[in-house]
């Protein structure tokens, strides 16, 4: 892998700049390629001189995707969003990046899906996922499918959104508290990916569902972050008129996709191969989360670690 070129389009956001890291720590040389290049200047320092280069595209806009790789050896597709038009970028833009790959006669595409990507999700955004899934495979045999749970990391929007309620509310709304999630931290995702860039002839072709070490209800994952912070306050169950109620609101703590996606479970299939099929020990979230959830406590990092 030492000095191949990669091109990651979303490789500036959250989980991005991790894998940048991992690939970069392995030798290879990285090409960012996103919409606002704004919001990839933290890459740049995480790498050697030289080890990083910088190129608008839009998914959507199949002249910029070709562009990107130009001279690339493999292909990584991060982008994704929670709201918005998710045809475009999950299905068409994905559908994009892997006919450009093909095209290119890359050597690896890595293609980051979602647990629960289902032609038949109850959501939209699980839908798209697997329509772009079907894109990849259909332009791009050997390319591998990533399919993460919910991410976590120093700056995701899962713990953290939920700490700054925590720490706030004088109670703990909890909605969908049955749905069971297996969150999966950053860096062993990263570490995943680069695995599977680094060895197409061993990976390429096969779908990984990656997931953490703990499967947790999404009230025990609130409450797990309440003791992490020092928080008492009583949880409460939204019942599931209020919550649709709620993801109505123009603005609201919530969409009526997302309440739909938390009809379903997001934990890896027991019979889908993982982090360990792509050689990466799973982290659990009270082994790394005590390193940011610090500064939620009521007097941040002199209040002490708190046993989670």
């Amino acid at each position: 892998m030492k000095d191949s070129l990669v091109t990651i389009f979303g490789g500036g956001g959250f989980l991005g700049r991790q894998v940048a890291q991992a690939l970069m720590a392995r030798g290879a040389r990285v090409r960012i390629a996103q919409r606002d290049l704004a919001t990839a200047v933290k890459v740049k320092p995480l790498g050697a001189l030289g080890q990083t280069q910088f190129v608008a595209a839009d998914i959507r806009k199949p002249e910029t995707v070709v562009r990107a790789i130009v001279g690339s050896h493999a292909v990584i597709n991060l982008v994704g969003i929670l709201a918005g038009d998710f045809e475009a970028f999950h299905h068409q833009g994905a559908a994009n990046v892997a006919q450009a790959a093909a095209t290119a006669n890359v050597q690896a595409l890595v293609h980051v899906s979602a647990i629960g990507a289902d032609a038949e999700s109850p959501s939209a955004y699980g839908r798209s996922k697997a329509a772009g899934e079907a894109a990849v495979k259909a332009a791009f045999p050997g390319a591998t499918i990533i399919r993460p749970s919910i991410i976590f990391g120093p700056e995701d929007q899962f713990l953290n959104r939920f700490a700054d309620l925590i720490r706030s509310a004088p109670v703990i709304p909890v909605i969908s508290g049955a749905t069971k999630f297996q969150p999966v931290y950053v860096a062993d995702v990263a570490d995943a990916i680069a695995n599977a860039v680094a060895q197409p002839d061993v990976h390429g072709g096969k779908t990984y569902e990656v997931a953490g070490p703990q499967i947790l209800s999404m009230k025990e994952i609130n409450a797990w972050i309440a003791r992490a912070i020092g928080r008492h306050q009583p949880m409460i169950d939204v019942p599931g008129g209020m919550a649709s109620l709620l993801a109505m609101l123009p603005g609201g703590p919530i969409t009526r996709d997302q309440l739909a996606m938390l009809g379903r479970d997001n934990v890896a299939a027991p019979d889908a191969e993982g982090l360990a099929a792509l050689g990466v020990a799973p982290t659990p979230m009270g082994a790394v989360a005590d390193k940011w959830m610090v500064r939620y406590r009521k007097h941040g990092r002199f209040a002490g670690r708190i046993s989670a």
